[in-house]
């Protein structure tokens, strides 16, 4: 919904403005022009990138359009998630998470939290953490460490589509003096042409430099910050799971563990105490 609305105020605001004191539209419509230009952009775009990120590079408005997979119920969902977990693990042992981490899609405890087991990203790196536990791993600064290394490594493959969104924006200003240039070198070559000739095809050559900067910083450029804003609010899922862990490993029960992993949570999507508390009350008895 966003990305419509904001289009439509762009689209409204930057045509409307240049039609009201009598701008002609169909001046502005310059199919070669956009070719140069998007099309080096897709060429610059194929040869600065890697494959996985060409590949990620085709969901983008996918995630443009859904947003932040994660709202204030999958949250909630989340800690009691770790709620159940950690209440496992102090009544009868962390032995006793080796079925559910060894098998997780059969685990009767993930099925009952949805939005977590079908996210196959998260499951992994819960299930690999906690099975570190059952193996012993009880130095929580070296639990800590390692995992910082493997939620920067998300940081940096996330970021990777950022950089490549924004260095579209970064370009297209310059690809649409490059359209304009060879636009004017076109009209040179026609500079026998009358007045009124001449007057459009210089028009037309520099609808290229506005095309450039309209697409880099009304498209580009906030495609680019809105994907950092995504990508940062669903860290924040992990974050809770490695802050929830952490407590947990540090010899605090389960109400105080989830504490912690909810103020690891960003305002808007966190759920207040009394919410949490009433989750964890709901939740059906270990068997």
């Amino acid at each position: 919904m966003r990305l419509i609305v904001g289009t439509v105020i762009i689209f409204a605001s930057v045509f409307g403005g240049y039609m009201a004191p009598g701008g002609h539209i169909d001046v502005l419509f310059q199919p070669f022009e956009f070719l140069i230009i998007l099309g080096a952009a897709i060429g610059a775009f194929v040869i600065g990138n890697t494959g996985p990120v060409l590949k990620q590079s085709m969901g983008i408005f996918g995630i443009l359009f859904r947003g932040p997979r994660y709202n204030k119920a999958a949250y909630v969902e989340l800690l009691g998630l770790q709620y159940t977990i950690y209440k496992l693990m102090q009544s009868r042992g962390v032995l006793a998470l080796e079925p559910h981490i060894e098998n997780p899609e059969e685990s009767s405890i993930f099925q009952q939290f949805p939005t977590f087991a079908h996210n196959h990203h998260a499951v992994e790196f819960y299930c690999d953490y906690l099975r570190m536990v059952t193996l012993g791993t009880r130095v929580v600064h070296e639990m800590e460490a390692l995992m910082d290394e493997e939620l920067e490594t998300h940081h940096q493959e996330s970021e990777r589509m950022v950089s490549a969104i924004q260095a579209l924006a970064d370009g297209t200003p310059a690809l649409g003096i490059v359209a304009a240039v060879l636009g004017v070198i076109h009209t040179m070559g026609s500079i026998s042409e009358p007045p009124e000739v001449l007057g459009h095809m210089i028009g037309g050559a520099l609808v290229g430099t506005f095309f450039g900067v309209f697409i880099s910083y009304g498209f580009f450029g906030p495609m680019a910050q809105s994907l950092r804003g995504i990508f940062e609010a669903e860290s924040k899922y992990f974050l809770s799971m490695k802050v929830g862990l952490l407590a947990n490993m540090a010899g605090y029960g389960p109400p105080i563990a989830i504490e912690f992993a909810r103020k690891a949570l960003m305002s808007e999507v966190r759920p207040s105490f009394a919410e949490v508390e009433e989750a964890t009350a709901s939740l059906p008895a270990l068997t």
